[in-house]
Parts: structure tokens; C-alpha cells; sequence
């Protein structure tokens, strides 16, 4: 049975939301994030997948390809009650992202897409995401090393898709000290817009 963290209010719309790749559901970053969405209005369930959870019992399984984690997705959400919204930070957005258009959802929400592998700009992760027909909003930092604003405007992406850019964010969306920008200011904002976005796509 998977284990489930929930935030927000029981009449908010529901969000299923995977972590990234090395860090688990319950980091600072994803706790953080989770309590803005869950201030703005936002229900969130968070899981881990099979090899994170077995990291807290001291094993050190590798990551799995993405394309080989997507049944434990699929699995979480009917465990949890098909959830209108799914979604994920950066390698659970990329799943999430594989699975959206399959399950039916209403929208998809990624916190930092990996667009490509840290300086692999010739190996895109974005073949699906050309047609993908979910409505889907990707919070990316703007200096993103896995696809900044000047990578991703050169990807043919769906129309379904759109990008809410956080100023300066790197990865985590973490502006530099010198932009004038904060952390917090970013993660607000990209909160709002998902609020926004939630509201309208799943009431």
C-alpha cells in the first residue's frame, strides 16, 4: 500500500505530486512547496516511488529510467482516488508527464521539467510532450541547467502546455542573491499559478 502525505484543504482540487529523482517526498523543498499549494487552496497527496521509499531503510537502490516507474505511478493514482490533477517534481513531473494523457486527467502540473540531462542539450525528453493533448502547466527557473528559457523556446511543445517561468530560478527554482529575486518570491508565485490553474481546469 503506498503511504500518502496530505495537505490542504478536503474541498480543494487534488493533486498527486512525485518527487524528484534524489530527494524524497518529504524534503524541505518538496515540504515547503506543499505548504504554499496547500495555503493557496491546493489539496496535495504526495508518494514516493518503490526505490526511495527503500532508501529509508538504509538501501541505496539506484534510480530507475523513468519509463520504468510508470505502473508504480499509475498505481498510486487509484490508490488514491484518481485525482484530477498529477504531477511532480522534476523526475516525478517527467512521469507524471508520461502517464497524464493514458490516465485522463484534467491537468498536469511540473515543478522544474528535465527537459534534457544536465549539459545533453542533444538528448530531449520532450518527444511526448510534443503531442501531448493534458492541459499542463511546467513551473521552470529560467537559468534551469536541465532547460532554461532560451532552450525551451526551441522545443515544438504542445499547445496544451504552458510554461510559468520563475525570474533567475535554477532547477529548484532558486534565483541567485544578486537578481534581486528570493527563493520564496519564486515558490510563491509558482504556487499561484498552479492555484490558478487548478481552480480552472478542476474545480
Amino acid at each position: 500500500m503506498t503511504r500518502f502525505l496530505v495537505d490542504g484543504p478536503d474541498d480543494g482540487p487534488t493533486l498527486l505530486l512525485a518527487h524528484g529523482a534524489g530527494a524524497p517526498m518529504d524534503s524541505g523543498w518538496m515540504d515547503d512547496t506543499t505548504a504554499r499549494l496547500a495555503g493557496a487552496g491546493v489539496r496535495v497527496l504526495r508518494f514516493e516511488f518503490a526505490y526511495m521509499a527503500a532508501r529509508r531503510d538504509g538501501r541505496r537502490p539506484p534510480v530507475p529510467r523513468a519509463d520504468r516507474v510508470l505502473d508504480e505511478y499509475r498505481a498510486a493514482w487509484e490508490e488514491a482516488g484518481r485525482p484530477p490533477l498529477v504531477g511532480g517534481k522534476s523526475y516525478g513531473g517527467r512521469v507524471a508527464s508520461m502517464v497524464a494523457d493514458s490516465l485522463g486527467v484534467r491537468g498536469l502540473v511540473c515543478l522544474g521539467y528535465p527537459f534534457h540531462p544536465p549539459g545533453r542539450l542533444e538528448q530531449p525528453r520532450t518527444a511526448h510532450l510534443e503531442t501531448l493533448a493534458t492541459p499542463a502547466l511546467i513551473c521552470q527557473g529560467e537559468r534551469d541547467p536541465m532547460g532554461t528559457s532560451a532552450e525551451v523556446a526551441g522545443y515544438a511543445l504542445s499547445p496544451a502546455i504552458t510554461i510559468s517561468w520563475a525570474p533567475d530560478g535554477d532547477h529548484g527554482l532558486r534565483p541567485r542573491a544578486a537578481s534581486g529575486r528570493t527563493l520564496a518570491e519564486n515558490l510563491d508565485a509558482a504556487a499561484a499559478a498552479i492555484a490558478s490553474f487548478a481552480r480552472r481546469i478542476a474545480p
